[in-house]
Order: structure tokens, then sequence, then C-alpha cells
């Protein structure tokens, strides 16, 4: 099934995208981090926030290769 509705769409993308971040990424100790749908969008959550800040690290690393 297809959602054709693009917002709708987006939100699914990026709920996605957040479990996979979650679900792979660990914190220092190397315990799985918490997923809860909830802290999608939800700027007060320290899990959104470590999201975005992994997000800009990413688009950061794409944009500099091939800059060595």
């Amino acid at each position: 099934m297809t959602i054709k509705n693009p917002v709708v769409n987006k939100v699914f993308n990026d709920l996605e995208a957040f479990r996979e971040y979650a679900t792979q990424e660990t914190d220092r100790n190397g315990n799985l981090l918490p997923f809860n749908e909830a802290d999608l969008y939800n700027e007060r959550a320290w899990m959104w926030r470590n999201y975005k800040k992994w997000l800009g690290w990413q688009a950061a690393k794409a944009r500099n290769k091939g800059r060595r």
C-alpha cells in the first residue's frame, strides 16, 4: 500500500529513519538507545535532539567528502 499524501508519507519516513537510528546507535556503555515514537519532532526530548545532531553530522560528512 502506497501513501499518497506527501505530508503523511514524510511523517512515516521520518519515523522509520528515527527508529532505525535508535536501534543502531548505542550509548557510551554499549546499551541501545531507548526508542519512543512520542519523541518524534519533540525538540525537548534528548533522543530527538541527538538524532538531529547526528543528521547534521551525516550531512557535513557527505558535504566534506573528498576534501582531503
